[in-house]
């Protein structure tokens, strides 16, 4: 019998174009728990008309405006982003302002809307913008030399399954966690892997006992090791970024299942950014050196460019979960079907 979904919320408020975290440093963990995880067609299309045109930079002319979406919580990120910030500026001879935004929905928007002159999200939001408004991938990031990642999904090192299968021969039983419900890794992969396998649909339809979305890839590694879930998705890069920096620790983890190469996280300005400034923001990311900005962006070794053809592979999982509009050919047929229904009748 399919569950409803125990959608555990671990922050409330609205979701505001705003900085996330306190004066303090305190970590603020959200999780997107509304349905309005993308801007609306007719929101699309004021956002494709704002953004394009000959200015150079989008929300306030004097700052160039950097958006960085919470694939952990501010605190474990916030000396990297203040370095980013400092070199940015140095680097583009202008004021910067790097902020950590409250959420995927909150970076497209602001990104449509030309509010912003560069977002860093996860693949899926990234597509979701690049659809709405035309939105550019720019520069991406390397681990180890390469430009991909993975989806995990991770349980308890005595737990009694070694493999996916094995986790789901019991799946009532299981209470699993996803990350936002517009992360790549988090959720849209994982959660296309396990609607393959008949045991998710959608947030209200599923086999496992629980399903909760905790918004962070490490909370929903805490979540993991403390027991409060017996499974759970993660990106690759983080769950192993989080292990370097000595966050969480290794031994209170067991991989039982791993998806095929996912390309990495983007960066991307709004569409008819100037091209001159593309190549000088492309240039000063490819200068980093810095551990402590490279480390929090899933422990990258080195900046790179980045297009919007390297993220066409995940298109598939993130349409099956209404991330995307639907394919024109499948539009097509629908208003075939419709039209003739009408006819019939």
């Amino acid at each position: 019998m399919k569950k409803s979904l125990l959608l555990t919320t671990l922050a409330s408020g609205a979701l505001l174009l705003a900085a996330c975290g306190d004066n303090e440093g305190n970590t603020t963990n959200l999780a997107n728990t509304t349905n309005e995880e993308t801007t609306t067609n007719a929101d699309a299309n004021e956002a494709t008309n704002d953004s394009t045109g000959d200015t150079q930079l989008a929300g306030d002319p004097d700052v160039y405006e950097v958006a960085v979406i919470p694939s952990q919580s501010i605190g474990e990120m916030q000396t990297g982003l203040d370095l980013l910030e400092e070199h940015l500026a140095e680097s583009l001879d202008m004021e910067v302002e790097v902020t950590h935004y409250p959420s995927y929905n909150a970076v497209v928007e602001a990104l449509n809307y030309s509010q912003i002159d560069l977002a860093y999200f996860g693949p899926v939001t990234y597509l979701i913008a690049y659809e709405q408004s035309g939105a550019e991938a720019i520069i991406t990031q390397e681990i180890d030399g390469s430009p991909y990642y993975y989806s995990y999904m991770i349980t308890q090192p005595d737990a009694p399954y070694d493999s996916l299968d094995d986790l789901l021969e019991n799946v009532g039983e299981v209470d699993f966690a996803f990350g936002s419900q517009s992360s790549t890794s988090g959720f849209a992969v994982p959660g296309y892997e396990l609607l393959q396998r008949g045991v998710y649909e959608n947030e209200g339809s599923y086999d496992f006992n629980s399903v909760r979305f905790t918004g962070s890839h490490d909370i929903t590694a805490n979540a993991v090791a403390n027991g409060d879930v017996d499974a759970g998705a993660i990106d690759s890069a983080i769950f192993n970024a989080l292990i370097a920096d000595g966050m969480i620790n290794e031994d209170d983890y067991k991989i039982i299942w791993e998806s095929d190469q996912i390309y990495q996280y983007p960066w991307a300005v709004p569409n008819g950014t100037d091209e001159a400034l593309i190549e000088q923001v492309q240039a000063a990311f490819m200068e980093i050196e810095e551990p402590e900005i490279l480390s929090i962006f899933g422990g990258a070794s080195a900046f790179v460019e980045a297009s919007s053809d390297e993220y066409e592979s995940i298109l598939e999982a993130a349409r099956a979960f209404g991330l995307l509009d639907p394919e024109p050919e499948e539009e097509d047929e629908a208003e075939e079907e419709s039209n003739a229904n009408d006819s019939n009748e």
